[in-house]
């Protein structure tokens, strides 16, 4: 029998059974370990358990350094290797991360046994991050999310997506991309250490179950390294986990260590729990606590229009004035959402919000309509970018004269001077009176509003704060008329 048809049944063998997968990785690849040394790709306890439930897709949720991207590196490339007209692609969140995927991948290829290195297994190209076996009519590619047109035009039999919570850019629509990509029965992998409780990654978790994808947490007590010193004197919490969990005395000094050096972010960057874990960013702008406690009470909507775009909890009541604030965006499906929110003037009570993908001409329309609707509402529209069109919208084609004016100049001007204040003033509310705001969306989005580099405030990557900004808007005009008023 030749080495070529050894392959395919060693090939047929490892589709037909799952721990001939392990078997086949420790015997065939080999891998470097902690302390650098060459060692062959035997399971740990994690990659055993991911093994135990793998299906046809799969995300995982874990801490750092679990080896879950070496193990299904080890497992794709067996893949590729014992299959004929494959092709694996791995995406890592950087093209540092992908060079160094494509390392691990290179150094199992670099001691496969050398006559099949020479022979079925001789690689026809072999270039950065790209590996193509010839004979076999397979390929085994690794790329980095940041890359154009990641995945596009290619048929995918075997998908790793590495740190999706970390990917750069509108991580959305490249996930969206190599899904697209992923041949009927491929097999996909997302796997990521969470990066708060917004963005990709966490929409791709919450909806798992729905979408049928298999989830997978792994907390850092899984890795046998992860031990320090024997604490004693454990806290109620420290002792909790040793009885759920079975934890050891040195697993908690190691736990201890996280504290010192990761304060806040232990619980992100060592999972513990698949809830925790995603809310342990430290960087909201506002006080998570309390837009917890208020998303866990909101009630439904009253109405809903434009397909749940439009929401409608209190409708306009005689005798009672209402203020209409507009966020613009450049509408278009590939667009950033514009947003309209209604409030009461006197109490800022959240009466009716608009979160949708429009151009300022319908944006214009729609502000109006709300506008006659609320009793000739005054509108406030951010003059910045597209603001300009909108307003010049509300005067010549909607003819709606009652719009709010800064100085002389109709809108309002969203700025490095104002922004502060309009944040700070959400977040005053959000901790005091939390129970004048009724979206969800709205709510969501304040969780996900955070500062960033250099202080600067608006979403976390992959996250929209299109409602937040149209309320700030509504509660700083409100609050500057009410002040006029008792003037």
């Amino acid at each position: 029998m030749s080495d070529d048809e050894v392959l395919d049944q060693l090939g047929h063998r490892l589709e037909q059974e799952r721990e001939f997968g392990m078997f086949l990785a420790r015997h065939l690849l080999r891998v470097r370990d902690r302390g650098g040394r060459l060692q062959p790709l035997k399971a740990n306890a994690v990659q055993q358990a991911f093994e135990a439930r793998r299906g046809q897709e799969n995300i995982v949720l874990k801490a750092r350094q679990m080896g879950l991207t070496t193990w299904v590196a080890g497992q794709f490339f067996l893949k590729t290797i014992l299959a004929r007209g494959v092709l694996t692609v791995q995406v890592a969140h950087t093209r540092e991360a992908a060079e160094g995927i494509f390392g691990i991948v290179q150094r199992m290829w670099e001691n496969l046994p050398e006559p099949l290195q020479e022979g079925p297994l001789r690689r026809s190209k072999a270039t950065a991050g790209r590996m193509i076996f010839g004979e076999r009519d397979s390929e085994f590619r690794v790329i980095s999310a940041g890359e154009e047109n990641a995945g596009r035009g290619l048929t995918i039999q075997n998908l790793h997506l590495s740190e999706i919570g970390r990917w750069p850019g509108d991580a959305a629509a490249t996930l969206a991309g190599l899904r697209a990509a992923l041949a009927p029965g491929g097999e996909l992998t997302m796997e990521s250490t969470p990066a708060g409780a917004y963005g990709c990654f966490y929409e791709q978790w919450m909806r798992a179950e729905e979408a049928g994808v298999t989830r997978h947490f792994f907390p850092w007590w899984m890795e046998p390294a992860y031990v320090g010193f024997a604490a004693s004197g454990w806290s109620v919490d420290e002792r909790r986990l040793v009885e759920a969990h079975g934890l050891t005395a040195e697993q908690i000094g190691f736990r201890r260590g996280l504290e010192r050096s990761f304060r806040g972010l232990r619980s992100q960057e060592f999972a513990e729990d698949a809830v925790s874990c995603f809310k342990a960013t430290g960087e909201c702008c506002f006080e998570v606590a309390a837009i917890e406690r208020r998303m866990a009470e909101l009630p439904e909507p009253l109405e809903r229009r434009r397909g749940g775009a439009l929401l409608v909890w209190f409708p306009a009541l005689k005798g009672k004035e209402y203020l209409v604030a507009a966020d613009t965006a450049g509408g278009g499906a590939e667009g950033d959402y514009a947003a309209v929110q209604v409030i009461e003037l006197a109490t800022g009570l959240q009466c009716a919000e608009l979160r949708e993908k429009i151009g300022t001409l319908e944006l214009a329309r729609v502000a109006a309509g709300l506008a006659r609707e609320y009793g000739g509402a005054m509108i406030a529209v951010e003059r910045n970018n597209h603001g300009a069109g909108v307003l010049a919208y509300l005067d010549a084609i909607e003819r709606y004269a009652r719009v709010y004016e800064q100085h002389g100049v109709a809108g309002w001007l969203t700025s490095a001077g104002s922004k502060p204040a309009m944040v700070s003033r959400m977040g005053a509310l959000l901790a005091e009176s939390a129970e004048m705001f009724l979206s969800a969306r709205l709510l969501e989005e304040c969780r996900t509003f955070v500062t960033g580099a250099g202080g600067r405030t608006g979403a976390a990557q992959g996250a929209h704060d299109d409602c937040v900004m149209a309320m700030a808007i509504a509660q700083t005009v409100r609050a500057e008329r009410l002040e006029r008023q008792r003037g």
